[in-house]
């Protein structure tokens, strides 16, 4: 079976930091291309960032670039997004996406994880 797990959500001030997790059962880990997303109460959901199944590209959504940072642990078969700067607007739920091959910056990821909740207080 698929499994993506997130952890790492909970409450945090504005201008604080997280850094979230996915870990996840894909394997072989690394040819599966990686993704954050959020989603806020009433928004669609929004792609964050993306990472290559070989962590060699990565991309991110303007709104993000310059605060946060994804990353991979292939020996831990995890996936990570550190959240720096963190702004009460990007209070959501925070999701983890896997696929097979390219990195995309749209909903086409075909395994998703159950969410992460994210509190930025002001």
């Amino acid at each position: 079976q698929v499994q993506l797990v997130e952890s790492g959500g909970g409450l945090v001030q504005a201008g604080g930091s997280l850094r979230l997790s996915c870990a996840a059962s894909l394997r072989p880990f690394n040819i599966y291309a990686m993704a954050w997303f959020r989603q806020a109460p009433g928004k669609k959901r929004d792609f964050l960032a993306a990472i290559s199944g070989s962590g060699g590209t990565t991309n991110y959504a303007d709104s993000v670039k310059g605060r946060f940072t994804i990353s991979r642990d292939i020996t831990k078969n995890t996936v990570y997004l550190q959240m720096n700067s963190l702004k009460p607007e990007e209070t959501a739920v925070y999701y983890c996406a896997a696929k097979i091959g390219r990195i995309e910056t749209t909903l086409g990821y075909d395994y998703w994880g159950q969410g992460t909740q994210v509190t930025v207080s002001s």
